[in-house]
């Protein structure tokens, strides 16, 4: 990823110590709903689902709260996301574990996948 740029080690917005809030999206979880992807806030650990998810909750995580910088929860991902510079950027590695469980499916939960649920999201 050496073409993007790079977040420092101690960028504000970004804490590699806090751990992931969960396996899955926090809020899609707690309303039995259903993602395409997940998503990590850098600075607290919230695991949302990405912009093409029916709830997109990391984004919504970034407007209620303001904290700037996401990374890819998928697994074979490292990059982040500036939401307020809308870019992909390099950062630094944040606590483990740094990618979902094997068994939590993207899309998923597979329990809860609408049979049409490739028509329906963003």
């Amino acid at each position: 990823m050496s073409d993007i740029p790079a977040l420092g080690d101690d960028a504000p917005g970004v804490d590699p110590a806090a751990p992931p809030s969960g396996p899955g999206c926090a809020e899609c979880e707690a309303q039995h709903g259903w993602w395409v992807h997940l998503r990590r806030c850098a600075q607290c650990g919230h695991v949302g689902c990405c912009d093409s998810s029916p709830g997109q909750h990391a984004t919504g995580h970034y407007r209620a709260t303001g904290h700037p910088y996401a990374q890819s929860y998928q697994p074979g991902e490292d990059w982040y996301w500036d939401y307020p510079s809308e870019r992909m950027l390099a950062g630094p590695r944040l606590a483990a574990p740094t990618e979902h469980p094997a068994e939590v499916t993207t899309p998923g939960p597979q329990d809860r996948l609408p049979a049409d649920w490739a028509s329906r999201i963003n």
